[in-house]
């Protein structure tokens, strides 16, 4: 094992988990390969993770370093691989600037994994090695327009389809960098973007600030003919909501949507085509 001298039952281990294309592995898999039970197997698993032979994605799963990155114990692989693996639920999927991330809707670094979960049985924030991952939770009915990506050429994981990934990250923009930043994806994406799936997505999630929110950009930036418009204006209340929750308002702009619009259309128009 190169440089990295193993023990006959680690050294077959890591060959075994290689060969059955197992990079990902439990202590359950350590057990059968090796025939250690219980607290051997736990022994086992210790000592390769503190020899950053494996790095520890979360108690009793484990992820093998691979051999050319040296001791980088920092190594935790593909973080969206890592996020399925950490979470329980089936029904979980990779969201907000994440998936904006996977759709090339941002030009921006990613930095943490945003995860929808329809349970509350996660902190907040969890951290693996040098990469954060952040829960949020969603009502299972609200947990649609989902779909399975390959992510590597033998992995896939779950992730919001572009048009639910801008549904999302209208109703929750500090989790997507904020209202320029879809602004941004939208543009980016327009021509992969199914707005009449978009519009008919922002009245299934049927929250008023997100359709408030998409209209005036889809609008500010002529992206959609105004009989699409016309069903978001449709469910226009009375009620006022801040464009971008993240900035001030000392500064607002007058427009249809009944919104408190604290970003004007020349700067998200300078913003997107910039």
């Amino acid at each position: 094992m190169n440089k990295k001298t193993l023990g006959p039952v680690s050294a077959n281990l890591i060959a075994t988990l290689y060969e059955e294309n197992k990079a990902i592995f439990t202590l359950s898999d350590i057990e059968k390969i090796t025939g250690l039970k219980d607290n051997a197997a736990r022994d086992l698993a210790h000592k390769l993770v503190k020899r950053a032979i494996v790095t520890r994605i979360k108690p009793g799963k484990f992820i093998i370093i691979p051999q050319e990155l040296g001791k980088s114990i920092n190594y935790i692989g593909n973080w969206y691989i890592v996020a399925r693996e950490i979470v329980k639920s089936q029904n979980y999927y990779i969201a907000f600037r994440s998936a904006m991330n996977i759709h090339n809707m941002t030009t921006h670094p990613l930095t943490k994994v945003y995860i929808v979960t329809p349970k509350q049985e996660y902190k907040k924030i969890r951290r693996v090695r040098n990469v954060t991952f952040e829960f949020i939770y969603m009502k299972k009915k609200l947990i649609w327009g989902i779909e399975n990506n390959w992510i590597t050429k033998s992995e896939k994981i779950r992730i919001s389809d572009m048009e639910r990934t801008i549904i999302d990250c209208l109703y929750h923009p500090e989790y997507s960098g904020g209202v320029l930043e879809i602004a941004k994806g939208l543009w980016m994406q327009q021509n992969n973007m199914d707005f009449n799936k978009l519009i008919k997505y922002a009245l299934k999630f049927d929250k008023i600030v997100v359709i408030k929110r998409l209209g005036y950009l889809l609008e500010t930036m002529s992206l959609v003919e105004d009989n699409l418009l016309g069903k978001l204006k449709d469910k226009i209340n009375e009620k006022y909501y801040i464009l971008d929750p993240l900035l001030d308002t000392d500064s607002t702009y007058k427009n249809t949507w009944r919104i408190i619009a604290n970003i004007g259309p020349e700067e998200i128009k300078r913003s997107v085509e910039t």
